[in-house]
């Protein structure tokens, strides 16, 4: 064929079963075609190929010696393209790849970590790269393949992903073990007057969801730090006599911290997992989220 814009696969089928059949009817019965409809391919063939391929016998037709040179390579294309159509089984113990993951600071600590170790233990030759969100290329990242994974909440999640909720959070009190507030619940009082870190996740902000809460029945708290690293933030509570307000997965298995109930209600969040369509039907990265659901997604 002159042209590669000008393929047409089923005509490749055609000529395939005509070198095989030496016989028009044959050919048209092997591909569920009418025999007219086999007859109009070959004419096609003949004109795509400038040659007559096929000329009649008494059994039927006889290749031409250009036919019979495209005998192998008409077959060996076939035989790729149904490599390429049939699904690839993965295998995760032997599977080499990269997977790029990003999250927000708490989706590192809380999902990403625990995520990676049982990955290890399932696929060890996976190679995982965890990155920061960046929310104004956050789409073209994923688009362009450079991300198969995104952690976050639902609002800030471009509308046009794949996501699946993993789970619920909720907020508690932290504050470092031996700190005189934590031989008791807290009282709303206490908890306003005692000096808070903040966990922020653009950074530089010195109110969030609990000072919603507190702003609803008329009070407010002292917020003295604002970091954007939880790390920095669980360490400087554990050091210090500040208190925080984090969500609770982060804090729960640490130690050297106190945990309580926040002594108002303090509305949490959902966490997701994205990604794009690109990667949507991908056996390998369909394993991977399917392990990260596992872990997860407990109703």
């Amino acid at each position: 064929m002159r042209d590669i814009k000008n393929i047409d696969l089923n005509l490749l089928k055609a000529l395939d079963a005509l070198l095989d059949e030496r016989s028009v009817t044959r050919a048209a019965e092997r591909l569920s075609l009418t025999q007219p409809a086999m007859s109009g391919m070959l004419t096609r063939l003949r004109e795509s190929f400038n040659d007559p391929l096929f000329v009649r016998s008494q059994r039927g037709v006889v290749p031409t010696q250009r036919a019979l040179e495209l005998a192998a390579p008409v077959k060996q294309v076939l035989a790729e393209i149904a490599v390429l159509l049939t699904p690839v089984e993965f295998d995760p113990l032997t599977a080499k790849m990269t997977l790029s993951i990003a999250a927000t600071d708490y989706a590192l600590q809380a999902v990403a970590v625990p995520f990676v170790l049982e990955l290890k233990k399932r696929a060890p030759n996976i190679r995982v790269a965890l990155l920061p969100i960046e929310n104004e290329s956050l789409h073209a990242q994923l688009e362009r393949g450079d991300l198969q994974l995104v952690l976050l909440s639902p609002a800030n999640s471009p509308p046009d992903l794949h996501a699946r909720r993993l789970f619920d959070e909720e907020y508690v009190c932290v504050m470092r073990d031996g700190h005189p507030a934590a031989k008791k619940p807290l009282t709303l009082d206490e908890f306003c007057r005692l000096e808070h870190a903040l966990f922020s996740y653009n950074g530089g902000c010195f109110s969030g969801a609990t000072d919603e809460a507190l702003a609803k029945i008329g009070r407010e708290r002292q917020v003295m730090l604002s970091v954007k690293s939880f790390l920095v933030m669980s360490n400087i509570v554990r050091a210090s006599n500040l208190i925080s307000v984090v969500p609770k997965r982060l804090v729960e298995h640490l130690e050297g911290l106190s945990m309580q109930e926040t002594p108002l209600p303090v509305e949490g969040y959902t966490l997701v997992a994205a990604w794009h369509e690109r990667t949507h039907k991908d056996p390998a990265l369909r394993w991977v989220r399917n392990l990260l659901f596992e872990l997860f997604i407990t109703d």
